[in-house]
C-alpha cells in the first residue's frame, strides 16, 4: 500500500466517479455515499502519510515512483512528495472531502456534479504530486474542465460569462506555460545523456548547472527579444500568476467566486488558487533561477500591488462574496512577496500563507453561503442584527473573520509576520519601503471585515430575517475543521513549519539564495 501510496491518494476518486456512472440518477443517496467514500479515503491515506510516515528530517522526494510512459517523448509517470507539497496534498483532500457533504443542498443534476468533484480531485492532487513536467501539465489541464463546467452549470445567473471568462483565462496561461515547456523539453534533449528531458528535479540540477541556455532550439533560444531564460521565466510565470491570481490577472476570480455555487467556491479559493503559487515555486523559480534574481524586486512590487488593490477594491465591495474573493488577491499577494525576498523566513511565510488562506478563506466562503441560503442575496447593505438570532453564526463568523485579518493567535498572523519579516530582511534594495507599503494592506483588510460585520451582525435587527433560524448541525460540522486550523496553527504553527523547513532548506539551496 505504501509503496503506491501517492497513486491511491491521487487517483481514488476517479475510482468513485466510475461507480457514480453505474448508479441510476434517482439514487441520489447512493451517489453521495460513493461520493464521501471516495474523497474521504483518500483524505485519511493523507493523513496517515502526514502524521505517520513522512520523514521531516530530509527535503528529498519521499514515496516515489517512477516508470516510463509515453516513450516517443520520453515522459514519465514519475511522482514524490516534499515538505512543501505534502501540506497542500493535505488541505486538498479535507476540502474535497467538505465539499461533498457541503454540495448536499445541490439539487441539479447530482449524478454529473459529483462525479465532476471527482474528477477535480484527481486534478489537483496530481499537480501536487507530478514531478515530470509533462504529467504536471496533463495534470493541469485535467482541473480546467470539471471546474469550467461546475461553474457554468450550477452557478449563479451569470454562470455562463463567468465560466468561459475562467475557461479563457486560465487557457491562455496554459499556452504560454507550454509553449515553455516544450522549449525546455528540446533544450534539455540536447544535453548529452538526458534520459529524462521532462524531469523537474533533473531541470532543477541542469539550471543550477547554468546547462539550459536555450543553445539547443533551432532559433538560438531568443525570443520576441529576450533570451531563453527571460522568456521561459514571463511565460511560466505569467500562467501560474493568472491561476494565483495576482493583479492584473486577476479579473477573472471575482466573477468565477460570485457565481460559483458555495462549495466550488470554498474548493477554488481554498486551494486552486495555492496551485499557482505552488507552480512557482515547484516548476518555475527553479527552473530559471537566474531570470527569478533579476526580476525578483518587480515580482516583489506585484506582489505589493495585489494585496494593496485587493484589499482596498474589497473595501468597497456591497456584494458579501465578492468582497470575500477580492480579499483572496489581497492575501495572495503575500506569497508572490514572500518569496521574492528570497529569505528562509519570507519563503517559509510564503508557503504557510498558501494553506493558512485555504483555511481562512474556506471560512468565509462557507459563512457567505449560509446566509445566501437563507436570505437568497448577498447585498451587505441589506442585513443588520443578525446576531440577535444567530448567535452561533456571529460567533464562528467572527472568529473566521480574525483569522484573514491576520489577528495574533491565528494562523493568519503568523505567515504574515514571517512574510513581512523575512521581506524586511531581504538583501534586494528597496524590499523594505515594499514591506512598509505592504502594512497599508494589512489596515484596510481589518477595515473592510470590521465593516462588513457592523453590517451584517450589528445594529437593528431587519424585521424581515427575524424568522431565520441559526447554523445547521452540518453547517456547523463543515465549518469546524478550518475553524480549527485557524486557531490550531496559530498556536502550534510548528505543525506546519517542521515539515516544510527541510524542503524549504533544500529549495533555497537550489537557487541560490
Amino acid at each position: 500500500m505504501t509503496e503506491h501510496l501517492l497513486s491511491w491518494i491521487t487517483f481514488l476518486p476517479l475510482i468513485g466517479m466510475g461507480l457514480i456512472f453505474f448508479v441510476p440518477s434517482t439514487n441520489t443517496a447512493l451517489v453521495k455515499t460513493i461520493a464521501l467514500i471516495a474523497t474521504g479515503i483518500p483524505f485519511l491515506l493523507a493523513t496517515w502519510l502526514y502524521f505517520g510516515l513522512f520523514s521531516k528530517t530530509t527535503g528529498e522526494l519521499q514515496f516515489v515512483e517512477r516508470v516510463d510512459w509515453i516513450s516517443g517523448i520520453q515522459a514519465q509517470y514519475y511522482i514524490g512528495i516534499d515538505g512543501l507539497s505534502l501540506p497542500l496534498v493535505w488541505l486538498s483532500t479535507l476540502l474535497l472531502f467538505i465539499g461533498v457533504p457541503a454540495s448536499f443542498g445541490i439539487e441539479k443534476s447530482q449524478k454529473a456534479y459529483y462525479a465532476l468533484l471527482m474528477l477535480l480531485e484527481v486534478g489537483i492532487n496530481g499537480v501536487f504530486v507530478s514531478q515530470d513536467y509533462f504529467l504536471f501539465y496533463v495534470f493541469w489541464e485535467v482541473m480546467l474542465l470539471p471546474m469550467y463546467f461546475l461553474i457554468g452549470i450550477w452557478g449563479g445567473p451569470r454562470r455562463e460569462y463567468a465560466a468561459i471568462k475562467f475557461f479563457l483565462y486560465t487557457l491562455a496561461g496554459s499556452v504560454l506555460m507550454l509553449v515553455a515547456v516544450v522549449a525546455l523539453r528540446i533544450d534539455m534533449g540536447g544535453i548529452e545523456g538526458m534520459q529524462a528531458p521532462f524531469s523537474i528535479p533533473e531541470m532543477m540540477a541542469k539550471a543550477k548547472a547554468g546547462l539550459l541556455t536555450g543553445a539547443h532550439l533551432p532559433f538560438g533560444g531568443t525570443l520576441l527579444g529576450m533570451q531563453f531564460t527571460t522568456w521561459v521565466f514571463w511565460f511560466l510565470f505569467i500562467g501560474f500568476a493568472i491561476k494565483v491570481p495576482i493583479v492584473p490577472f486577476h479579473t477573472w476570480l471575482p466573477d468565477a467566486h460570485v457565481e460559483a455555487p458555495t462549495p466550488i467556491s470554498v474548493i477554488l479559493a481554498g486551494i486552486l488558487l495555492k496551485l499557482g503559487g505552488y507552480g512557482m515555486i515547484r516548476a518555475c523559480f527553479p527552473i530559471v533561477p537566474s531570470a527569478f534574481h533579476e526580476f525578483a524586486y518587480v515580482l516583489g512590487v506585484i506582489g505589493v500591488v495585489s494585496i494593496v488593490y485587493g484589499a482596498f477594491v474589497a473595501l468597497g465591495q456591497t456584494d458579501f462574496k465578492r468582497m470575500v474573493a477580492y480579499s483572496s488577491v489581497s492575501h495572495m499577494g503575500y506569497v508572490l512577496l514572500g518569496l521574492a525576498a528570497m529569505t528562509t523566513w519570507g519563503t517559509t511565510g510564503a508557503a504557510l500563507q498558501m494553506f493558512n488562506h485555504g483555511t481562512s478563506a474556506a471560512v468565509l466562503f462557507l459563512v457567505v453561503g449560509v446566509i445566501y441560503d437563507r436570505a437568497h442575496h448577498r447585498d451587505l447593505n441589506g442585513f443588520g442584527g443578525l446576531s440577535q438570532i444567530m448567535p452561533k453564526y456571529w460567533a464562528l463568523t467572527t472568529l473566521g473573520f480574525f483569522a484573514a485579518l491576520g489577528l495574533p493567535g491565528l494562523a493568519g498572523f503568523v505567515a504574515e509576520a514571517m512574510t513581512l519579516l523575512g521581506a524586511y530582511e531581504s538583501a534586494l534594495p528597496g524590499m523594505k519601503t515594499l514591506v512598509l507599503i505592504s502594512v497599508i494592506g494589512i489596515v484596510i483588510t481589518a477595515a473592510f471585515l470590521l465593516y462588513a460585520m457592523q453590517r451584517v451582525f450589528l445594529g437593528k435587527l431587519n424585521p424581515k430575517y427575524a424568522g431565520y433560524k441559526d447554523m445547521t448541525p452540518r453547517e456547523l460540522l463543515c465549518q469546524a475543521p478550518f475553524l480549527f486550523l485557524c486557531v490550531a496553527l496559530g498556536i502550534f504553527p510548528f505543525f506546519l513549519t517542521d515539515v516544510m523547513r527541510a524542503s524549504i532548506d533544500q529549495w533555497m539551496a537550489t537557487m541560490g539564495g
